[in-house]
């Protein structure tokens, strides 16, 4: 089988090119991996916020038969597509393809690729995972009534107490109610105000601090690409805007990405209420899977039905490079992998973190 990889700008892809890896999409295994952030569009508004912004396009036998977006640092060090920000990692590629990943990574000129959100039917990377992690999804396949039921069986007490904070508010503050999918610069606005505010309050680093993440949000703000759409959802009390998230969707699959709310009305959990009435939206919308990504919360494991896996880890080459790669980042990694599986270790970095931010806000 002959093999032939180029190595462009997501911006240089053909049409062709988008309608191959539209098709080869609904080739993958596993309902995620139509994430809209394994898009060839959610590629290209990377690549035009981010100038080290790549796409490997394999051919097999004169056939393009997979995608390798991805991000070319200093020294040969990559990255997965978007990192810091993606919640869904790894190539597309058509399931009979068979594909060298230290071949692919030659191409490609990197001693190292980087991932946090590989998805599991990523087989070609999966040797080179060396953490996995729960994604709590909600199935809606069979609509929102199914929904629904399960979650007045399983989360009684946590529903009951949303619809109650929502009568609440109401009574106080005016009529609540959804504005889901909308086009509105000033409340894309208002919510990354709040999430920046919350990030610095809490010690963790603020995305919105490097101007392409920024930019990327904006851009996919109006991106309207059946497999890569923006959605802002904003959630009103009377006239005011008390919580809003904005994520991504492709067809069938939902992805959470920034979601925030009024700290002044926190008592009412927003929040609560606005997941509740986007997860309606959504199923109405054609939404099979509502994926929240990585992560633990309480108010995830109160909706989700399910969850998927996601990894992280390094592809490493036998080059310098690499090697220089390992002496830089592996003791940070097992630092981090050591906190993580200790509960008491844990508990103590976010009580740090929580201090930390209180120390910004003086």
């Amino acid at each position: 089988m002959n093999t032939h990889i180029d190595v462009v700008h997501p911006c240089e892809m053909t049409p062709e090119d988008l309608a191959r890896w539209s098709e080869l999409q609904t080739t993958t295994i596993g309902l995620a991996a139509a994430s809209p952030f394994m898009s060839a569009h959610f590629a290209q508004a990377v690549g035009r916020a981010r100038p080290d912004t790549r796409v490997a396009v394999v051919h097999q036998d004169g056939v393009r038969v997979g995608y390798f977006p991805h991000q070319r640092g200093h020294l040969g060090h990559g990255s997965a597509l978007g990192m810091g920000v993606s919640d869904y990692q790894g190539a597309i590629v058509h399931p009979q393809a068979r594909l060298d990943p230290k071949h692919l990574m030659r191409a490609c000129s990197l001693n190292t690729w980087e991932f946090n959100h590989l998805g599991s039917e990523q087989q070609l990377f999966m040797p080179h995972a060396s953490g996995r992690f729960a994604s709590p999804v909600i199935d809606l396949s069979s609509g929102f009534e199914r929904y629904e039921a399960h979650l007045h069986t399983q989360s009684r007490g946590f529903v009951k107490a949303a619809l109650a904070q929502e009568r609440r508010m109401s009574r106080h503050h005016g009529p609540v109610r959804l504005v889901h999918d909308v086009h509105n610069a000033a409340g894309l606005s208002t919510l990354l105000a709040w999430k920046s505010a919350h990030y610095r309050r809490t010690g963790r680093r603020d995305p919105f601090a490097q101007p392409w993440i920024g930019q990327l949000v904006r851009r996919l703000s109006t991106s309207a690409y059946p497999e890569c759409a923006g959605v802002l959802s904003v959630l009103y009390a009377g006239e005011r805007p008390v919580a809003a998230h904005f994520g991504l969707r492709s067809r069938t699959v939902f992805s959470c990405w920034f979601p925030s709310y009024d700290r002044a009305l926190a008592t009412y959990s927003p929040g609560r209420i606005l997941f509740l009435r986007m997860i309606e939206a959504a199923a109405a919308s054609g939404i099979q899977l509502f994926d929240f990504g990585r992560g633990e919360a309480a108010y995830k494991n109160s909706f989700k039905t399910g969850q998927l896996y996601v990894h992280e880890g390094v592809l490493r080459t036998a080059t310098p490079g690499a090697a220089l790669h390992w002496l830089r980042r592996e003791p940070a990694r097992t630092a981090h992998r050591l906190v993580r599986r200790h509960p008491a270790l844990k508990r103590a970095a976010l009580r740090t973190m929580v201090a930390v931010g209180g120390l910004r806000e003086r």
